[in-house]
């Protein structure tokens, strides 16, 4: 009975050895294969998150490129209109945290605590001024050739004229912010300028030759804009200065004519309209 014993004694003493080296040994088999796995896996998850905290940036601030509009193709070679929008009201003001296009909507308070009146920001002009340009069947035609905007602070900047510009407002303010601090906006995979912030004057800019035209309320001389526009000439380029600020009148200076098309105050959206069907008429555009 007492070796019968020991005999069970070592059988169950040998099982619990192979049942405890059975418990150990697959862990310590995997504790050495993972590590590489583990390790490619952390790195395409810290690429996910990158992506996705990139595409948030891109969301929530302006992208770091802009779509491009297919540049069609016209048999007729014409010079293009320009466009020169004046005293645009667009400052970066640092909000919280963040640097953010001052506006009267969302900055009053903030713009009343620094003695600023709250309705001279208003940036929702100049991007209503830029969606009638860019909307425009002149623009799609292939018949714009640039456009410039210099701010209230006296920044100049150009926008190349196959640009898509945003549609919402919130999105534009947070490209005109990226703008204005970076200096430049790039084509999505390009590295072609699409924005620019460039030196004053604008007139260095101009063609030789071209006929700039400014159009205020207030100008004495006033016409039939279809008239006057089909009466110009097609060997120089027409250079059209607008306002894009909520009260106030452009700088003449540099203007070669200077007129009024309506009995009426008119916004520079309904203006910039104007100009765009007086020029497709003249050049057949529909």
């Amino acid at each position: 009975m007492g070796r019968g014993y020991a005999v069970k004694g070592r059988k169950k003493k040998r099982k619990l050895h192979e049942a405890a080296a059975s418990d150990a040994g697959p862990p310590a088999e995997e504790a050495e294969e993972l590590p590489l796995p583990e390790e490619a896996g952390g790195e395409d998850q810290g690429k996910d998150e990158e992506a996705a905290a990139g595409e948030e940036e891109k969301e929530h601030a302006a992208v770091e490129g802009l779509p491009i509009v297919p540049r069609p193709v016209d048999g007729k070679r014409r010079l293009g209109a320009i466009f020169v929008l004046e005293k645009a009201c667009l400052e970066v003001g640092k909000v919280g945290k963040t640097m953010q296009i001052l506006n009267s909507d969302d900055h009053a308070n903030y713009l009343r605590k620094q003695n600023r009146n709250p309705a001279d920001y208003r940036p929702d002009i100049i991007h209503q001024a830029l969606l009638a340009i860019f909307d425009s069947p002149l623009t799609k035609a292939g018949s714009l050739q640039a456009v410039y905007v210099r701010t209230e602070k006296g920044v100049l900047f150009e926008i190349k004229p196959h640009v898509r510009m945003p549609r919402t407002f919130k999105r534009f303010c947070g490209l005109m912010s990226q703008l204005l601090q970076k200096l430049s906006i790039t084509a999505v995979g390009k590295r072609e300028k699409l924005l620019n912030v460039v030196k004053n004057p604008v007139t260095r800019y101009l063609p030789v030759g071209a006929q700039k035209i400014g159009l205020s309320f207030s100008a004495e001389k006033s016409v039939n804009l279809f008239d006057y526009v089909a009466k110009s000439s097609d060997d120089e380029p027409l250079v059209f200065v607008v306002g894009a600020m909520a009260h106030g009148k452009i700088d003449k200076e540099y203007t070669d004519d200077y007129i009024q098309i309506c009995n009426y105050p008119l916004s520079a959206a309904c203006c910039l309209n104007r100009i765009c069907s007086a020029l497709e008429q003249k050049w057949n555009i529909r």
